[in-house]
């Protein structure tokens, strides 16, 4: 077998592998992924009419800030959810079956590809039934064309891309489980301080460049725009070069932790 043969092999494998670790153990993805369904159920039917008021022109429409909120949230399910990744990836390195792995003749980017993955088809499916529950409760994507919908697809795919190899990379330098979760908290917590929420021309003027200048604005005004039909701007472009810098970032820094001598 030629060495991308192996190397496809063996990915397939891991991936399996980690697959049936979510299946077995689930308590973990759905401890995560309750954080952004619980919000969503929050901030509409508890805050929806106080916030549509104030972001728009005085008259509270929940169904108006729902359309809002939802594609926000969607993208802070996928940083929950890899939280996960990093979690499991720490759990790998210290509990020695790294260490096994590297004994046996597999392809030594196996182990990390399976991960990679197999988390981006978690949070897909984490999106998509947090996608469900937000069109149960009112969001609508009358407006988007065939087109923005399969370029918001697309959009979600490469942002789970870029935060999984960065969520592998927090993974393999945190000692142990909990520092894992630990150390991919921003993951969760940039979400909460970007244009999630509220627009950022809401926010104070002295935390309003701390908003804008992170991954998650532009991503999620790009995905507001193309779900709800509407312009993206700048952001589209901004958001496709955080996936890749961030991508390119993870991925390298996972590859030299990995490739060191065991710990």
């Amino acid at each position: 077998m030629s060495s991308l043969s192996l190397a496809v092999r063996d990915s397939s494998t891991m991936l399996r592998r980690n697959l049936l670790h979510a299946r077995r153990y689930p308590s973990l993805t759905l401890n995560l992924l309750l954080t952004p369904v619980m919000l969503l159920l929050l901030f509409v039917y508890i805050f929806g009419d106080v916030m549509s008021a104030g972001i728009g022109d005085g008259g509270a429409d929940r169904s108006e800030y729902i359309a809002y909120l939802v594609p926000g949230l969607l993208l802070m399910t996928i940083g929950s959810t890899t939280i996960g990744t990093a979690v499991s990836v720490s759990m790998d390195m210290t509990e020695g079956i790294i260490a096994r792995f590297r004994t046996m003749a597999i392809h030594r980017g196996s182990v990390l590809i399976g991960h990679v993955i197999g988390s981006v088809v978690q949070s897909v499916m984490s999106v998509l039934l947090v996608g469900v529950v937000g069109v149960a409760i009112g969001f609508r994507s009358t407006d988007a064309t065939a087109v923005e919908w399969a370029a918001a697809f697309g959009l979600l795919v490469l942002f789970t891309l870029a935060l999984t190899w960065i969520a592998v990379g927090m993974g393999l330098v945190s000692p142990n489980a909990e520092a894992a979760s630990n150390n991919a908290l921003p993951l969760i917590f940039l979400p909460l301080i970007s244009s999630t929420f509220v627009p950022v021309d809401a926010m104070p003027g002295w935390f309003q460049p701390i908003a804008e200048y992170q991954p998650f604005t532009p991503a999620i005004e790009t995905l507001r725009g193309l779900l709800l039909g509407t312009e993206i701007g700048h952001n589209g472009w901004l958001a496709v070069a955080w996936c890749l810098a961030l991508s390119a970032l993870g991925y390298f820094w996972s590859k030299a932790v990995f490739n060191r001598d065991p710990r």
